[in-house]
């Protein structure tokens, strides 16, 4: 995922995830897939922002609070949040903030 995501006018929400793999990769690829696509059917979903070199950062964008709950609540969701916890991931930060501004070309 290359592309900037078009965001609507402030606010909304930002969840930053960051983190650093494990060496097992067991279906982590095509469960990142699986996760972006089923985060893009849900409802409050604005977009998502994604890079990897020694240290993911995965943005999404989220119109509410209500919104993050219900994805992180998510059955998909949360069976993928617990093969991270077990396997994929040898350290995470899930960090949920509010854009109040943003700018650009």
């Amino acid at each position: 995922m290359s592309v900037i995501a078009n965001t609507p006018k402030p606010p909304y929400y930002a969840v930053i995830f960051t983190s650093t793999r494990s060496e097992a990769d067991n279906g982590y690829g095509e469960m990142a897939n699986r996760m972006v696509a089923l985060a893009e059917q849900q409802s409050g979903f604005l977009g998502i922002e994604s890079a990897r070199e020694d240290i993911g950062i995965t943005v999404s964008y989220w119109a509410d609070l209500e919104s993050i709950k219900r994805w992180k609540a998510n059955a998909e969701h949360v069976e993928a949040q617990k093969n991270g916890r077990q396997s994929w991931y040898s350290a995470f930060k899930v960090r949920v903030s509010k854009v109040e501004r943003d700018y650009g070309l």
